[in-house]
């Protein structure tokens, strides 16, 4: 009768056990800087978005649409803080609040993790039944607790087209 074992000596098992371990020391820190970097992108490019689609809706509607800053959804926070969510509204008299016969076309949340949305001097975007938001461009710092060198500038100029420019953020 054979009695052959099946197993992992414990020195087999300790030696797996430090490999495994300097790996994860390797790979959670590159992890965690993925997810800041895929967070940070998305909200980039929910911003892009906003802009984007209140551009298309003043030309598809042929009357003015803004973009602002919001509290809670349901009007313009009149602030260059962004950070708690923007909207986007048909904005028949061109006055840049919502009034009560404007519709609210879409609504974004407020930023998660802390970071922060900041525009240069704008409280608002408005895009002309042409597209161009004369007048309005701006620079929007989107930053996180890393800083500026993550940062992420999204640029709006007076013809409407915004664009995202990595570390280009001023950052509180």
């Amino acid at each position: 009768m054979s009695t052959k074992q099946i197993g992992f000596t414990l020195i087999e098992m300790m030696i797996t056990i430090a490999v495994l371990a300097i790996l994860l020391s390797i790979a959670i820190p590159s992890f965690q800087t993925l997810m800041l970097d895929n967070r940070i992108a998305a909200q980039a490019n929910q911003l892009i978005t906003a802009f984007n689609y209140g551009r298309s809706e003043a030309v598809k509607r042929a009357a003015p649409a803004t973009v602002c800053p919001t509290n809670g959804g349901a009007a313009c926070a009149g602030s260059t803080n962004w950070s708690t969510g923007w909207l986007v509204f048909a904005d028949a008299n061109n006055n840049g609040t919502v009034d009560a016969n404007e519709d609210i076309l879409r609504v974004w949340p407020a930023l998660d993790n802390g970071n922060t949305l900041n525009s240069g001097a704008k409280t608002r975007v408005t895009f002309t039944a042409t597209g161009f938001a004369t007048g309005f461009n701006d620079t929007f710092s989107l930053c996180d607790k890393r800083g500026v060198p993550n940062s992420r500038a999204t640029i709006l100029n007076a013809m409407g087209r915004a664009y995202v420019k990595k570390g280009g953020g001023t950052c509180p």
